[in-house]
């Protein structure tokens, strides 16, 4: 057989997929005829399409130098560089295939792509176009043409240029992936999935479509189906970094974080540099209370990406839970300058944490809704007028189990007025059995689990059940849902407890909050209308019974000296009040400070700042963890508890009251600086609000060397608690039907 002959049986077996074969005669050809530039510029093509890449660019390589201006080598030699993921050699490459033919529109469509990858989208679509104007049939154009009016925003015209490529060719799986992943992006979840399945109909082995339809499968929250569809992309690519990288958020919203930081792991063995796994690495980290670890994880992020989306703020995040100060000072003003230029993804909790500002926390709370949110929705009520014997009002939250959020407000939703009140429950978290879990439903008229129905899906069962008002209970925390209310289902949609500020969107009409919380000259920011409740916002479950209290020894503190505590979350401390709560130990012999027992690295670094402050890190006590009954009886063994700013102890405040500790706090500008002092109001206890930090220092210390006022306090807490406003759940209820009666009087 000639060469020739030879040839044409290769180039056979290689178009019908029979690449060991085809293999088998370049080799025999490159053998019978070294100095032709055919058999090896072919055999490269069959390694690239075994992922073989550094063969196929030894082999073009080697073609290239037999035939240096050999248009069709040129353009697979960027192939190649293009999936080495080394652009700019990709695109020399390119170029050099147009300069010997202007007219290759295989190779302009192929330099558009590249360009995109570099960050030049409109070189890409010029690119994009000019092979279309060669070609105006060019398959393979139409879909990166379609792919780059993706990335510049042009959702409308990108559909447009695959709908182009799937009339010439219905069944090019690459245009029907591609047009999923852009109805994807403009919220049409329904279409994208037929539209990638479709894909997947045609190819069978096509591990980015299995790994496209896992995303929008996770955003259905279709999880099971989303996790076997990513299982089928790895099945089919071990090494595909992405789909372990999305396969880990779909675990991490499963709560299955171990597994989570499992897929990060492979993901960033196989791309170092990966950012997106690297910050999905550093949410499982924080989950797993290995904060220090997460820090790195953001950390190597933002080295690897400077300007990716979510690394600061989980920067920030682990910087605060670990209490390393240095640093949360630096990115303190950060997070300030990146919210006021609207730049990252800023979780608008992580930013309470540092800032006491009302302004700044509803500019971060917009810039998420903007970023994060579905962008504006048709409604799905539309103005009409229910005529219900009773006011149908629903829950939604992501903590109807053993959780703070449930803890508080379950004497309320039990105390609701049936006769006048439907009260139902949408429950986004898990079912943990729990007793509180079972108190739970049976305190709604109707309790739905929606963990596996999209955030349209619930929306639609919301207007189904012709709601009257929707509560979030949740904002912007975690496992929270809002945007199941952006679609409008309700006609009135309001946001109580679970966070403690601005929803900073279009579709919350009111927060409840009260006027201590919320003055009447901070009402501007707040994107809500504020239904200001009748003495506070605060709600508690009375039904609680107390447990007996051990004893000092037995919860690890001095029998006699005097214990100031904090119970909240560590990474409330700030520099400021730990300076005070040092100066008070200096001042009263013998006396302890009694903390949460936190992650180890924040507990290392308190400890550390009490010796630089000159205070013996022994007299520092860490509560070990426990059960919230125990933890609720031992805080009686303390003798003053000492609140921080500018995040305040919200649950913690009212839960000391119960056992009849004294709380001390000083109210800041922000809502999340002011529930304490709403509380101690509700308590009757007006004294312990401090007007500033050093009237907070005064106070602490008089209390400290005043055994006689200290107890008064008690017994006045004490006494009076049956009769307190703060712990009257019943009048509580009814302040809040009335405010639900205005709120919906007024739409």
């Amino acid at each position: 057989m000639n060469p020739q002959e030879l040839l044409g049986q290769a180039i056979a077996l290689h178009q019908t997929g029979k690449l060991a074969d085809a293999e088998q005669l370049y080799l025999q050809l490159m053998r019978a005829a070294p100095q032709d530039a055919t058999a090896p510029h072919l055999l490269g093509v069959v390694r690239a399409q075994q992922g073989r890449n550094s063969e196929a660019l030894e082999l073009m390589g080697a073609a290239l130098k037999l035939r240096p201006d050999a248009p069709e080598v040129l353009s697979n030699y960027g192939n190649v560089l293009k999936a080495q993921g080394r652009f700019a050699e990709a695109l020399a490459s390119y170029d050099k295939a147009l300069a010997v033919k202007p007219d290759y529109a295989a190779a302009l469509g192929k330099r558009a792509l590249v360009l995109r990858d570099l960050g030049r989208l409109d070189a890409a679509l010029d690119s994009a176009n000019r092979a279309l104007a060669l070609q105006p049939d060019h398959i393979e154009a139409l879909n990166t043409r379609g792919i780059i009016l993706a990335d510049l925003g042009r959702p409308d015209d990108a559909l447009a240029s695959y709908d182009r490529a799937l009339a010439l060719a219905p069944g090019f799986p690459d245009s029907l992936n591609n047009r999923a992943l852009t109805l994807k992006k403009m919220k049409r979840h329904d279409e994208a999935l037929v539209s990638v399945e479709q894909a997947l109909r045609l190819q069978e082995d096509f591990a980015e479509a299995w790994n496209n339809r896992g995303i929008i499968l996770f955003d259905l929250k279709r999880m099971g189906e989303a996790l076997t569809s990513y299982g089928r992309a790895l099945a089919l690519q071990p090494d595909y970094a992405d789909a372990f990288n999305n396969r880990a958020a779909v675990l991490w919203s499963l709560k299955q974080f171990a597994e989570s930081l499992a897929d990060c792991d492979r993901a960033v063995a196989l791309r170092p540099d990966f950012a997106d796994a690297l910050v999905n690495r550093g949410h499982a980290l924080s989950e797993l209370n290995r904060p220090q670890e997460a820090l790195d994880s953001y950390q190597q992020a933002l080295s690897a990406d400077p300007d990716h989306p979510n690394a600061l703020s989980g920067l920030a995040n682990a910087a605060m839970t670990i209490g390393d100060w240095a640093r949360t000072a630096e990115l303190a003003d950060m997070l300030k300058a990146d919210v006021l230029a609207g730049k990252s993804v800023i979780q608008p909790f992580v930013l309470m944490g540092y800032w006491d500002d009302n302004a700044l926390q509803l500019r971060c709370s917009q810039n998420y809704v903007r970023q994060a949110g579905p962008g504006p929705l048709p409604p799905l009520w539309t103005g009409e007028r229910y005529s219900h014997d009773k006011i149908r009002i629903a829950y939604l939250s992501a903590d109807f189990h053993s959780h703070v959020t449930a803890a508080l407000t379950v004497e309320m939703f039990e105390r609701h007025d049936r006769k006048h009140f439907e009260i139902t429950a949408v429950s986004f978290g898990p079912d943990d059995s729990s007793a509180m879990r079972s108190r739970l439903v049976a305190a709604f008229d109707r309790f739905h689990d929606a963990r596996q129905q999209s955030d349209r899906d619930v929306a639609l069962l919301l207007r189904q059940w012709e709601i009257d008002i929707a509560v979030d209970l949740g904002g912007h925390t975690s496992g929270a849902r809002p945007w199941v209310l952006a679609h409008r289902p309700a006609p009135v949609q309001a946001k109580y407890m679970g966070y403690p500020g601005t929803s900073g969107s279009d579709f919350i009409d009111y927060m409840i909050a009260d006027r201590l919380v919320v003055p009447s000259d901070q009402d501007r920011f707040f994107s809500e209308k504020i239904a200001a409740l009748p003495g506070t916002l605060w709600v508690t479950d009375t039904q609680r019974a107390l447990a007996a209290a051990p004893s000092r020894a037995q919860a690890g503190l001095p029998e006699s000296s005097f214990v100031f505590c904090c119970f909240n979350h560590n990474w409330k401390i700030t520099p400021p009040l730990f300076d005070i709560w040092m100066r008070l130990l200096a001042c009263v012999d013998g006396s302890v400070l009694w903390l949460l027992e936190g992650n180890a690295s924040i507990r290392a670094n308190l400890c550390k700042e009490a010796a630089v402050r000159g205070v013996a890190p022994e007299r520092l006590i860490f509560a070990g963890r426990t059960t919230p009954e125990q933890h609720l009886a031992r805080q009686r063994l303390a003798d003053l508890f000492l609140d921080t700013l500018p995040y305040n102890a919200h649950t913690t405040a009212s839960d000391a009251l119960w056992v009849g500790l004294p709380l001390l706090t000083v109210p800041g500008r922000s809502f999340p600086a002011r529930v304490a002092a709403s509380i101690l109001q509700a308590a009757n206890l007006p004294e312990l609000i401090a007007e500033d930090l050093a009237a907070y220092e005064t106070l602490a210390l008089k209390l400290a060397l005043d055994p006689a006022a200290l107890k008064a306090i008690r017994d006045k807490l004490t006494a009076s608690r049956a009769n307190l406003l703060l712990f009257d759940t019943h009048r509580f209820t009814r302040n809040l039907e009335a405010a639900y009666r205005t709120m919906l009087e007024a739409a």
